[in-house]
Formats: C-alpha cells, structure tokens, sequence
C-alpha cells in the first residue's frame, strides 16, 4: 500500500507538473503574443513617431533656408550701403578738400585787401592820393569778392547735392 500511495501521489505530482507546465505554456504564449503585439504597436508607434520627427526635420531645415536667405538679403543689403556709404565718404572728402582750398584762398585775398586798404589809407592820410594803389585796392576788393562767390557757390551746390536725392524721394 506505500507503494500504492506512492504512485498516487507521484501520479498527483505528475499530473500537478503536467497542469503547471500548461499554465506556463499558455502563459509563455500570451507573454509572446502580447510581445509580438508590443512589437507591432511599438513599430506602428516609432513609425508615427518617426514620420513626427521627419517631418519637425524638414520643417527646420525649411526655416533654417529662410533664414539663410535672410542673412543673404541683408549681408549684400549691408554690403551696398557700406558701398555707398564709401562712394559719399569719398565725394564728401573732395568737397572739403575743395572748400579747405577755397577758404584759403579767401583767407590770402583778403590778407591782400587789408594790406591795400592799409597802404591806400597812408597815402589819403599823407595827402597824396596814389592812382596806382586805389586801382590796386579795387582789384584786391574784386578778387576778394570772386572767392566770396565761389565760395558762396561751392556751399550752394553741396547744399543742393545733398537736397537732390530727398527730393527725388519725395516725389
């Protein structure tokens, strides 16, 4: 009878072992099908997530173009007004080398005006009119009022270079 129980009992354990070995089986595969279905929904998921990513992708490199267009636009924007900017340093510059020229000359002439007004009031003063420094004083006088006007004129025209391109604007 022990042996009997024996097998009885080992028949339950074996039985038991059969049951749990099934459990496990299934088990195993729900665990494998719920992978597989991770797996397929996980793709489905990185694939959508993916094709966000591709997409965010293009649309910086989109806007990254555009702002390179722009750095473009106004790198040569930059670039012209520093040309022109240039170009007007430079006409500037000749103008008041030109003015500088002028006002010296101005300076000189009237230098020489002073000196004859001075030597043609000695000579009133002395009671002895000289014809030679009256007429020497009148050129003086015209010289001096010749580089008034040119003077005069030179600041005119720089005035109205400057007026020029406002008044195109503004029409």
């Amino acid at each position: 009878m022990v042996g009997y129980v024996w097998v009885a009992k080992e028949a339950g354990i074996v039985s038991e072992i059969a049951e749990l070995e099934r459990r496990i089986t299934a088990a195993l595969e729900r665990i494998g099908t719920g992978v597989d279905g991770m797996g397929v929904a996980a793709a489905a998921n990185d694939g959508g997530e993916i094709e966000a990513l591709r997409d965010a992708l293009e649309a910086e490199k989109v806007a990254n173009a555009q702002l390179e267009e722009r750095v473009g636009a106004i790198k040569e924007k930059q670039e012209t007004t520093i040309k022109d900017l240039e170009s007007r340093i430079e006409a500037l510059s000749a103008e008041v080398s030109k003015h500088e020229a002028d006002a010296k000359k101005l300076l000189h002439v009237n230098a020489q005006l002073r000196e004859s007004n001075d030597a043609l009031r000695e000579s009133n003063e002395s009671g002895v009119g000289d014809a030679h420094l009256i007429n020497k004083a009148m050129q003086t006088d015209l010289e001096s009022l010749k580089a008034t006007r040119k003077a005069d004129l030179a600041e005119l025209e720089t005035i109205m270079a400057e007026l020029k391109p406002l008044i195109g604007k503004g029409v």
